[in-house]
C-alpha cells in the first residue's frame, strides 16, 4: 500500500513507517508494544501545550488535561476532541483493556481504564513514545 489519504485517514505502507518512526517508536504505534513506567519522555511533564500523534501529528490531548496518575505514564482524563481517539476492545496477554488509537492514522496510543478524575473518570494511559508535545 502506497502512502495515501483513505477516507480522511492517513495510511502509509509498513516500509515508509519504519523509515519515519524510530524502532522503539514503531514497536509501540503500529505493533502495540509498550514502553516501561517511568521512562517515557512525557510521563512526568508539566511544559502546556498540545499532545500530538508522534505518526501523523494529529492533536489528540491537550496538557490542560494531563495529571499525575502515578502510574508511569503519562494520563490525560479526555482527548482534544470526541473524534481525537478511536477505542477498541484489546484481549492481549490475557487481559480485557480498552486500547486506545489515533483515528487518523490507527497509531496505538495506549490503554483507556474507568480510574479517572473528574469530570469524565476516565484515564488515557498513553506512551509517550506515541506522542510529540506541540509546546504552546
Amino acid at each position: 500500500m502506497h502512502e495515501a489519504e483513505e477516507e480522511g485517514k492517513t495510511r502509509k505502507s509498513e516500509e515508509t513507517w519504519r523509515r519515519q518512526l524510530t524502532p522503539v517508536e514503531f514497536e509501540i504505534t503500529r505493533r502495540g508494544g509498550t514502553e516501561p513506567a517511568f521512562t517515557g519522555i512525557y510521563w512526568d511533564t508539566k511544559t502546556e501545550g498540545t499532545y500530538n500523534c508522534k505518526c501523523c501529528d494529529a492533536p489528540l490531548f491537550d496538557s490542560e488535561t494531563k495529571y499525575d496518575s502515578g502510574t508511569g505514564w503519562p494520563s490525560f482524563y479526555q482527548p482534544v476532541s470526541p473524534d481525537a481517539v478511536k477505542m477498541r476492545e484489546d484481549r492481549s496477554l490475557f487481559m480485557r483493556r480498552i486500547e486506545a488509537l489515533c483515528a487518523n492514522c490507527d497509531a496505538h496510543l495506549g490503554h483507556v481504564f474507568n480510574d479517572g478524575p473528574d469530570p469524565t473518570g476516565l484515564r488515557y494511559c498513553m506512551n509517550s513514545a506515541s506522542l510529540d508535545l506541540e509546546e504552546g
